[in-house]
């Protein structure tokens, strides 16, 4: 090995923890470590983990495997029992360099999560060259949705300061980060915590005016339900926020919103994508979405289905219902993994239809393109893009859409 390595499982805020943890295994005078952060979301993305730690021990006979994420958090000792695992560690704990330090001897490293109150307390400097970065000002969750294990991974909501999202976007921004995204576990329930109360929206109105280099701001994903007044106004008036918003949505039927003690019902989403669309015309939607939640019935699920075109959304995150032991949804009646299999496909065939749709209607449109890598990156609409020639990551290029190749729109650089 010639320095540590870290394979990132799961969300962005995962993403974001991996930066913040990529120097510390050398802070800490060790380079033969790998570093696997996993995700707790699915029994798919337990696995995954699993089966990536075992290649990687082959790969890697003499490093440490220190294992981490909510996954781990949630059961230290089934990750400790793996014969390729050298140390597991907790979420609170892989963000100090110090629990990386050579000679330690715990095989756990795991403490009380629900005991943590700090959030965020960890800067970065950038994203190794990349354009867009993620920001977490926020950690944890306070509600307890019936079929989340997550709040068990992170602990309870918590948000950062305004005064040290602002520093750290800062630094951002002058590391060479064009598009800034804010993420955390429950974003929208940012601030109640802090001195003041400040809102997530007033978090953003004070990230644009006090930066005026940030050119593009995006959220990671918002409860249609817990959006304040500030934040309303800014997807009114504010073009750096851009106008794409991904919701927690879940399921499109009252009953099974209701059984997974869900904030929202199903008008709440639809009044919300109408609202948010009559104040910022062309905006578009990304939605995560349960496919085969236990009680489903086929005409509760068509009701989910259905929502993609009563809401408008365009990008969706589609999940068979996957059994977390220690969720109230867990012990409820199950749907069949078959069914729910079928209506995830379903539902992912009609969500690539929407994407394919809005796709075709940028051809011809004047877009910007945030330039990530080559000729690759994200339009405003987060639609993926592909100039004609080559441009510097880092770059927001004018173009104008000029076909479309499966999932991607070719654009032609003004």
């Amino acid at each position: 090995m010639t320095g540590p390595e870290i394979v990132t499982f799961g969300c962005r805020l995962n993403a974001y923890e991996s930066e913040v943890m990529r120097g510390h295994p050398t802070l800490a005078g060790r380079d033969d470590v790998v570093v696997v952060n996993t995700c707790a979301v699915t029994a798919e993305a337990e696995r995954q983990a699993r089966q990536t730690i075992r290649r990687l021990r082959r790969e890697h006979p003499g490093a440490e495997i220190v294992v981490t994420g909510c996954a781990a958090q949630i059961a230290p000792e089934s990750w400790a029992a793996m014969p390729e695992v050298s140390r597991v560690v907790g979420n609170r704990e892989k963000l100090e360099a110090r629990s990386f330090l050579n000679g330690r001897n715990e095989p756990i490293l795991v403490d009380d999560i629900m005991t943590v109150e700090e959030t965020a307390g960890h800067l970065i400097e950038g994203f190794d060259g990349r354009a867009r970065a993620f920001l977490q000002v926020q950690n944890g969750c306070d509600h307890r949705c019936t079929f989340c294990i997550i709040p068990f991974g992170r602990g309870n909501s918590r948000s950062a300061p305004v005064g040290q999202v602002v520093d750290e976007a800062r630094k951002l921004i002058a590391g060479g980060v064009r598009e800034i995204v804010l993420t955390g576990v429950d974003i929208t329930s940012y601030g109640p915590d802090l001195p003041g109360r400040p809102t997530l929206g007033q978090l953003c109105r004070r990230l644009l005016a006090q930066i005026p280099q940030l050119e593009r701001l995006r959220l990671s994903s918002i409860d249609p339900v817990e959006v304040d007044d500030d934040l309303w106004r800014l997807i009114a008036e504010e073009p750096r926020l851009m106008p794409h918003l991904h919701l927690s949505l879940q399921a499109g039927d009252d009953m099974v919103l209701k059984r997974m003690k869900r904030r929202h019902d199903r008008d709440d989403a639809v009044r919300f994508c109408e609202r948010a669309r009559a104040l910022r015309p062309g905006i578009v939607f990304g939605a995560d979405l349960i496919a085969g939640f236990p009680t489903e019935t086929e005409a509760m699920f068509r009701n989910t289905l259905n929502l993609v075109d009563d809401c408008g959304l365009t990008w969706l995150h589609v999940f068979p219902y996957s059994e977390r032991p220690g969720t109230p949804a867990a012990k409820m009646p199950a749907v069949a993994k078959a069914e729910r299999k079928e209506r995830a496909a379903r539902l992912r065939e009609k969500g690539a239809a929407a994407a394919a749709a809005h796709l075709a209607e940028q051809v011809g449109r004047p877009i910007e393109v945030l330039v990530e890598r080559d000729r690759r990156g994200h339009s405003a609409h987060f639609a993926a893009v592909e100039l004609d020639r080559d441009a510097e990551p880092g770059q927001i290029v004018r173009a104008r859409g000029a076909s479309v190749s499966g999932e991607t729109l070719l654009a032609e650089a003004a």
